[in-house]
């Protein structure tokens, strides 16, 4: 089997090593310090970090950039989005024609609002570009940990690519479906946090079932109308990076940006909230640039907008649901610079 290099040891970078290496592929592993890889070799550190996972025999971990990706077919980068630039800087003089490079990170780029593939590709050798793919999907690491059947799509422009992709990353409980619009793939990964945040505050305050429907409905048409605006295509949103990803996302006690958002209902600061968390909520920054780019395009995004006031104005979870509840409603494909409506207008 081929060898694929994963850089990132986060819970999502550790379960794509485990269930490849499982399917008997070599797995290198980067570690960002000698210390931090000691400790992932250690059975014992993993029993109480990682809750006893097992590293298969073809899962090796490494300090050494030059050795994780020494022959390797493919690089995985399942890093925190805001350190996405710095990890694929690194990573990019031991890169060559051949090889894959997969973003696994569900977010965007403070500052730059860009996304993930476009970082990378600012970082990286041009004649390299076509071998970007992004990979996105309902994927929760516990879950996918325990060999539980899981779905995901992997995406690059070109075709020809993304199945290259497929072949090499599918597992017998990770199926991978392919698509070529990287664009809404990205958005759809990274836009869902903000709705998965908005969820938690829904179960927060009790407001039952039909008003997390609505929220995740009205989500869903939120991130469509910002892909549409960016270049995706609207039908992406229905998929499994859309759709099955909001599904997974705003109904799991599994997901971190659903459990600060229920921690926001219970009066404790978003920086409390954090100190008592391990793993990034990567909504929290993806609800800055998503609101900067809607300001930017004249985009309608209620729900977004909510949440960034919850955020980082002062507004309470509870005033920001009746706010939602309050605002006029036309047609639910109408809103201010969408294109949606003239899109499904019959």
């Amino acid at each position: 089997m081929p060898k694929v290099a994963i850089i990132g040891t986060t819970t999502w970078g550790v379960t794509l090593g485990v269930v490849l290496a499982g399917r008997r592929a070599e797995v290198g592993l980067w570690a960002r310090t000698e210390e931090e890889a000691a400790q992932l070799r250690n059975a014992e550190y993993r029993s109480k970090a990682l809750s006893g996972v097992v590293f298969p025999p073809r899962l090796s971990v490494t300090s050494s950039l030059a050795e994780a990706l020494a022959g390797a077919k493919a690089v995985i980068l399942a890093v925190p989005s805001q350190s996405m630039r710095q990890n694929i800087s690194a990573a990019s003089e031991y890169l060559d024609g051949s090889m894959l490079i997969v973003s696994a990170a569900k977010g965007l780029e403070l500052g730059s609002n860009k996304r993930m593939s476009e970082v990378i590709a600012d970082e990286i050798n041009p004649d390299f570009w076509s071998n970007i793919c992004v990979l996105s999907g309902p994927n929760l690491s516990q879950e996918i940990l325990q060999d539980l059947p899981a779905t995901a799509v992997v995406a690059a422009e070109d075709e020809a690519v993304a199945r290259k992709a497929q072949r090499l990353l599918n597992t017998p409980s990770l199926c991978l479906y392919t698509n070529t619009d990287v664009t809404g793939v990205e958005l759809g990964g990274a836009l869902k946090n903000i709705i998965a945040l908005g969820a938690g505050i829904a179960d927060g305050l009790g407001y039952g079932d039909n008003a997390k429907a609505a929220l995740i409905t009205r989500g869903l048409t939120e991130i469509t109308a910002l892909g549409v605006a960016l270049g995706a295509n609207p039908l992406t949103f229905s998929g499994l990076t859309g759709l099955g990803d909001l599904i997974a996302t705003c109904s799991s006690p599994l997901s971190r940006n659903h459990y600060v958002g229920v921690e926001l209902t219970k009066g404790r600061s978003l920086e409390e909230i954090l100190r008592s968390m391990s793993g990034v909520a990567e909504g929290l920054s993806t609800t800055i640039v998503a609101y900067n780019l809607a300001q930017q395009l004249g985009v309608e995004m209620p729900i977004t907008e909510k949440i960034y006031r919850v955020l980082y104005e002062g507004l309470s979870p509870r005033q920001a649901a009746l706010e939602l509840m309050e605002a006029k409603a036309g047609h639910e494909l109408e809103g201010r610079r969408w294109q949606l409506f003239s899109l499904f207008k019959r």
